[in-house]
């Protein structure tokens, strides 16, 4: 299953976020909560999803920041 079978965005939805399919928990959330140092074990317990929505909500992230354009800022 892709990533794209387990986060939806539906803007009746946490107003529009990309969140896991069939709960309220936004990408940003398991990325977060995964960058704050919480297991994966206790991300799946805190907002009942599984091991594959958290490699799903990773996924998702590396798909949308592959599609970012970054520009040079001069600060000289």
């Amino acid at each position: 299953m892709e990533a794209r079978d387990r986060i939806i965005i539906d803007p009746k939805v946490m107003g529009g976020k990309p969140v896991i399919k069939g709960t309220r928990v936004p990408v940003e959330i398991i990325i977060g909560s995964f960058a704050g140092g919480m297991p994966n074990e206790e991300i799946k317990k805190e907002y009942g999803i599984t091991e594959e929505d958290i490699k799903a909500a990773f996924t998702y992230a590396a798909e949308v920041l592959s599609q970012e354009k970054v520009y040079e800022i001069s600060t000289g």
